[in-house]
């Protein structure tokens, strides 16, 4: 098992800055690629980004330029550093990791932490 603890959502003015923390804890030597999702009441879960172990990232297109991933293998940890933040980005921001372990796949979630953007 695998499980992810989130950290540093909160209340922050239109055009401010946050960083969110993902600590990946358990059995992970076999996670390949971890990422973030966000979700607000009503909708589905939607890609915000993500990176692999070797360190490739992919964004979601109204992400990019604002927000970035990075992770830190030593520490277990992979961060969102988000800049420019709109209204809109308000959401339950959740941490995503896949581990491929004798060629399955298996997805574990963390409890979500809630960004609030205030106009």
């Amino acid at each position: 098992q695998v499980q992810l603890v989130e950290s540093g959502g909160g209340l922050v003015q239109a055009g401010g800055s946050l960083r969110l923390s993902c600590a990946a804890s358990g059995s992970i030597f076999s996670i390949n690629y971890m990422g973030w999702y966000r979700q607000t009441p009503g909708k589905q879960r939607e890609l915000v980004a993500g990176i692999t172990r070797g360190g490739n990232t992919n964004y979601a297109e109204s992400m990019k330029g604002r927000f970035t991933i990075s992770g830190d293998n030593a520490k277990n940890t992979v961060y969102l550093q988000m800049n420019s933040l709109k209204p809109e980005d308000t959401a339950v921001y959740y941490c995503h990791a896949v581990r491929i372990l004798n060629g399955r796949e298996y997805d574990f979630w963390g409890q979500g932490t809630q960004v609030t953007v205030s106009s």
